[in-house]
């Protein structure tokens, strides 16, 4: 098979959220090294061969998905090097339905420099790790973006003592932003719309800026929503001396991205996260499949791995490398979308996000799955 070498073009593409935005806040949530950073060029490797990469996953029997490691809620690592989040539990996710264990996952934390160097490299097989899907990344990066799992959003964080009630007050501020980041180029976007002059204070991680923001050397914060509001969550001075102004800077669709050229890999991984939203659809979760065995309607029965009570045989959807009733390894071992984002950043959760835009679309979100038929 030829192997064409993929020219790699770093340009800002852009993902508050990316480090892209981890969740956020108010419609989505917050923090650590954000999408939103400009990618640096990475090497040119080649697409992957139809069905390379879901035979090695398989023959391994360990999925590598590339992940943020300093986001609350998101991807994060604990004193004892465990892995938690959202976009970590879709990782869990996607190994649920490929092998058949959550647990089967190395998890490979990257900067948001080194995420897409590392997936043409063939390191990671997935990155899900808070990466804005843009048109730069879709095409010049060599990467295939899949069902969205988060919709955020760029924002603006200020302490609570300040003045400051929208971005129209902050004229002649200094603003920390992550540098080489999408978030840089939308900050400078917005402010010269607002007519607003500024001074930007860039960083090359979020230790470094989470420092200075506390030794007061900027006005206000700039990232993904969803990663604003983890930092929020972990301030030393408690989340209550930080606000999230309620102005939204750009659109931030985060979600799980495989290397180009690899159409069956990528069909595996997307219908693993599509199982999570279609069992909340369903209201399936990870307690009560049980309930639903011999369901009289053949969509339920066919996703639980079951036979079709009108036709007596199981459906096989011929997905790749998903065997029939993958689906509910998937629900089993880790949840349905709603129990994933109530556990990491739902209302009960340090970070405290509403549903929002990541609603299911019966309940005025974004979430839809296709039909499972």
């Amino acid at each position: 098979m030829l192997v064409l070498l993929l020219a790699v073009m770093i340009v800002g593409a852009a993902c508050t959220a990316d480090d892209d935005t981890a969740a956020d806040d108010t419609d989505a949530a917050l923090p650590a090294d954000t999408d939103t950073e400009t990618d640096e060029d990475a090497e040119g490797d080649t697409p992957a061969a139809e069905g390379e990469i879901l035979s090695a996953v398989q023959d391994r029997g360990t999925l590598n998905c590339g992940v943020n490691d300093a986001v609350p809620g998101f991807g994060f690592t604990d004193e004892e090097g465990e892995f938690s989040g959202f976009d970590i539990d879709h990782c869990r996710a996607i190994a649920a339905a490929v092998l058949g264990d959550a647990e089967a996952v190395e998890f490979r934390p990257l900067t948001a420099e080194q995420r897409f160097t590392a997936l043409q490299a063939g390191e990671v097989d997935v990155l899900v790790r808070n990466t804005t899907w843009t048109a730069t990344r879709d095409g010049a990066e060599g990467a295939t973006f899949l069902h969205t799992t988060f919709y955020d959003g760029q924002g603006m964080m200020v302490r609570a003592d300040s003045e400051f009630q929208t971005l129209e007050d902050m004229g002649d501020t200094a603003i920390c932003v992550l540098s080489g980041t999408t978030t840089e180029l939308n900050l400078s976007s917005e402010f010269t719309r607002l007519d607003l002059n500024y001074e930007p204070v860039p960083f090359e991680d979020n230790e470094t800026l989470q420092q200075a923001f506390e030794a007061e050397r900027c006005d206000g914060w700039t990232s993904d929503k969803s990663q604003l509001a983890g930092v929020r969550s972990t301030f030393p001075e408690g989340p209550d001396a930080l606000v999230i102004l309620d102005e939204t800077i750009s659109k931030e669709p985060l979600g799980p991205a495989v290397l180009q050229g690899d159409p069956e890999w990528a069909q595996a991984v997307d219908w693993a996260v599509i199982a999570t939203i279609q069992a909340e659809e369903f209201g399936i979760t990870s307690e009560n499949t049980a309930d639903f065995e011999g369901s009289d309607n053949p969509d339920i029965a066919s996703f639980l791995g079951e036979e079709d009570p009108e036709e007596g045989t199981v459906l096989d959807p011929g997905l790749p490398g998903l065997e029939p009733g993958f689906a509910r390894d998937v629900v089993e071992q880790v949840g349905n979308y709603g129990e994933i984002y109530d556990r990491n950043l739902g209302p009960d959760t340090d970070i405290g996000l509403e549903r929002g835009l990541n609603a299911l679309w019966t309940d005025g979100g974004l979430l839809y799955a296709p039909p499972y038929r």
